[in-house]
């Protein structure tokens, strides 16, 4: 089993790596004392597919827990669904010292640890990622929160899981789209921290797309560790912990004006390349570096440019409502090479239309 500590002093947690850790989840739990009973929150897809299995290990460990489930899409990630949710842990009785699981993808993990950060002012809850692009970032680091009409993530919360538990299986049942999805939150971390593992990718791409369960296990530990070292320096994102948010800004616009129509991933393929472009556009970029970052994300079968379809001034709408964004102005983390990046609000209007032409 591999073990990542992520350092937060009293909110320290582990995020423990293992195939098959699915089945081992419940006598784990038992070891740790988290609540004196769970309540597993998942969409209806993935509750289908794991639930049984994991109440199963809560069961053989003597852990009295409930399944509740919510649509599946991102389409569910709101405040209604919230709402509906808080109301059935009530109807339930669950107290404070009772704890929530996360069983699923980005969208159950940000649902479930908003809604216990906010359920009677905070219980504890853990998560179970099923997705590449959840085991590699969305489970790890506390960030939270749901969609309004106005944004994606506008309403949220910092709240730190109590642990993660990732299960390597899980990636060969996931449908080629999601594997898709999660490829690009990879790319990104090696692009803003570790040129060798941008290497480590290029060698590995075959294995990766035949779902080679020790290379799929070494990229998840990779993309934990840097993420960890991220989230321990700077928890609530002031300053270094924006670097991960590489490809999210244009990305994260791009996917509102799609209607969220569109992939998180795909979207934030598109918003690396568009990155990469204004990056070389202040000389902070080669142009061998850009062909480099936009030859491995094609190559992983991601996309590297805008539909042409799509409406540019809706994307740049989107832009000054980023979450991020003072009196409008948007950040862009810029890769200044393969590895590194820097962190700017100096982007012109004429660099961003070029970026999204």
């Amino acid at each position: 089993m591999r073990r990542i500590q992520v350092g937060l002093q009293e909110r320290t947690y582990p995020i423990l790596i293992h195939p098959g850790m699915l089945e081992e989840v419940g006598a784990e739990l038992k070891e740790r004392n988290i609540g004196k009973r769970y309540i597993v929150v998942a969409d209806d897809r993935v509750g289908s597919l794991y639930g049984a299995k994991l109440m199963d290990s809560l069961a053989a460990a003597a852990l009295p827990a409930d399944l509740i489930t919510f649509p599946h899409g991102e389409e569910s990630k709101n405040l209604a669904t919230i709402g509906q949710l808080a109301s059935s842990l009530a109807g339930m009785g669950v107290d404070r010292k009772d704890a929530l699981i996360a069983l699923g993808g980005g969208v159950t993990g940000d649902i479930t640890g908003f809604l216990a950060s906010v359920y009677m002012r905070g219980i504890p809850f853990v998560q179970i990622p099923t997705t590449l692009l959840a085991q590699v970032d969305s489970s790890v680091g506390g960030k939270t929160g749901v969609d309004i009409p106005e944004g994606k993530n506008l309403v949220g919360s910092f709240y730190q899981p109590r642990c993660v538990y990732i299960d390597g299986k899980v990636l060969l049942d996931l449908p080629a789209e999601e594997m898709l999805n999660g490829l690009a939150e990879v790319i990104k971390y090696s692009i803003i921290k570790d040129r060798r593992f941008f290497d480590y990718l290029k060698k590995n791409l075959q294995a990766v797309q035949e779902r080679n369960l020790p290379v799929l296990e070494e990229i998840v530990y990779r993309c934990c560790s840097i993420k960890a070292q991220v989230v321990e320096a700077d928890e609530k994102e002031s300053d270094l912990r924006r670097i991960l948010n590489f490809g999210h800004t244009i990305g994260h616009a791009i996917e509102a004006a799609s209607g969220y129509a569109l992939a998180h991933g795909l979207a934030v393929s598109m918003g690396m390349v568009a990155a990469g472009k204004i990056a070389m556009g202040k000389s902070l970029l080669s142009e061998e570096d850009l062909a480099a970052i936009s030859g491995l994300i094609a190559d992983f079968g991601l996309p590297v440019s805008v539909p042409s379809d799509m409406d540019r001034q809706h994307i740049k709408r989107y832009l000054k409502t980023d979450k991020k964004a003072v009196g409008g102005r948007p950040f862009f983390v810029l890769p200044n090479g393969i590895g590194k990046v820097v962190i700017t609000d100096d982007v012109s209007e004429e660099l961003i239309d070029q970026a999204i032409r």
